[in-house]
């Protein structure tokens, strides 16, 4: 029944990614399990508070060059130019040390003492001190995993992303349970970033050997101006998309203590399990948007958004609802004491379940050039965010950080669907 609704080599494809998502989130769920059962909350509260807000740093650095490499894939591809594209990797490669090194400085004239009382911790400045050391090999990670995406390697691609990524922290976190120094847990976290950094930049230069070996079209270059002004709408739709993500556990973290913090942060992990099919669609299909997109193949366009929105639904909505029938049997795996970040869970999911029915609604105008309306919803939605974390955090504590989550994904969303519809009469939410 399923090849005669999805295209069977869009369904493998896609097939093949999630099988590489749900090996990465067996893996990451089983390093979260370690942690929340054998490292103290606190602990586990302080590397989710670095992990979150290096999220929102290296989306800022990154400036949106990890999307822009997808981009001129599909750009470089319609004209059998992909062997060009390591020209771009350099110079944005070029663009995020210096944005690192920026970051840094203003790190560093920034008083000790307004950080501390900022997020009301003591350890506030010397955690954000060495996340901000790491901030490079962090933003290069990142940038090769799409790299390498770009370079039609989307299976690569995720073996790195879901399973590479994790595998050094989790092996480093045992040595040093095993010699009892689990203090040193948000050092081992940072330190695994240049692991991964370093493998994966011998890997795209290899790549872009072989790549440059079967490229028959012209040699295009793109000056840094030409790249940024492409990239900075993206940029600002990902540091939104960032913020999205992360900024209820920074601000949770300035209002509640780090146990709690590493309760909820538990929930938004379940939570993002609902995404995984969602995430896995996009990742496979971005490239070919941009390419049918600037081929102005609108019909083909239009069956691959159907197609993969579809996908979503069939296959992401049973997941969602078994997590939310079943809450507690899921929480009480990362000890009994998460079980406290029951509701918020489950607002959580009920968000994911509504959002798994509106489509690919980031890539599909990210890759279609309506960066700067995107950037202009996820600002948007993400001031809307920021606003009621504050307003409901300190009353309410993790459920309001989840009410307030979703709420705003949705808005997002839902500006998304109403503007593709509009301007391009294309479909993007689920639809029989």
């Amino acid at each position: 029944m399923l090849s005669s609704i999805f295209s069977k080599s869009i369904f493998k494809g896609v097939f093949q990614v999630l099988v590489l998502r749900v090996l990465g989130v067996v893996l990451f769920f089983s390093l979260t399990l370690f942690l929340t059962n054998y490292f103290l909350p606190e602990l586990v509260g302080k590397y989710d508070f670095v992990k979150s807000l290096l999220l929102i740093v290296g989306g800022i650095c990154l400036l949106g060059t990890n999307q822009i490499m997808i981009y001129y894939s599909g750009v470089l591809t319609s004209h059998n130019s992909l062997g060009s594209i390591k020209k771009i990797y350099l110079k944005v490669t070029l663009v995020i040390f210096i944005a690192c090194l920026f970051s840094y400085l203003i790190f560093s004239l920034i008083p000790e003492q307004f950080i501390i009382s900022f997020f009301n911790k003591p350890e506030a400045y010397v955690l954000t001190k060495k996340l901000i050391f790491f901030l490079f090999p962090f933003c290069m990670m990142l940038l090769n995993f799409d790299t390498i995406r770009a370079l039609q390697k989307t299976k690569v691609s995720e073996f790195y992303r879901n399973i590479i990524r994790y595998l050094p922290f989790f092996i480093l976190a045992i040595y040093i349970l095993k010699t009892t120094k689990q203090e040193l847990l948000v050092e081992t976290f940072l330190v695994s970033f240049i692991l991964v950094a370093l493998v994966t930049t011998i890997h795209v230069f290899y790549l872009f050997k072989q790549t440059q070996k079967t490229s028959t079209g012209p040699n295009k270059t793109f000056k840094i101006k030409t790249i940024l002004k492409r990239s900075m709408p993206m940029a600002m739709s990902a540091v939104s998309f960032f913020l999205m993500q992360s900024i209820d556990i920074v601000l949770l973290s300035k209002y509640d203590s780090f146990d709690n913090v590493a309760f909820y942060a538990v929930a938004i992990k379940i939570a993002a399990v609902a995404t995984l099919v969602l995430v896995s669609v996009t990742v496979f299909i971005a490239p070919k948007v941009a390419n049918f997109w600037e081929s102005k193949n609108i019909e083909e366009l239009t069956k691959l958004i159907k197609t993969s929105t579809k996908l979503s639904v069939f296959l992401g909505v049973p997941g969602i609802l078994i997590l939310m029938i079943f809450p507690t049997f899921f929480l009480q795996f990362f000890g009994s004491a998460y079980e406290a970040a029951k509701t918020a869970l489950l607002i959580l999911l009920a968000g994911q379940l509504i959002i798994s029915f509106c489509g690919p609604t980031a890539i599909y105008l990210n890759m279609t050039g309506r960066q700067n309306y995107l950037n202009k919803i996820m600002i948007f939605a993400v001031v809307i965010n920021i606003i009621l974390n504050v307003l409901l955090i300190p009353k309410y504590g993790m459920i309001g950080a989840a009410i307030a989550t979703v709420f705003s994904q949705l808005l997002w969303n839902l500006l998304a669907i109403i503007y593709s519809y509009k301007n391009d009469n294309i479909i993007l939410f689920f639809k029989l």
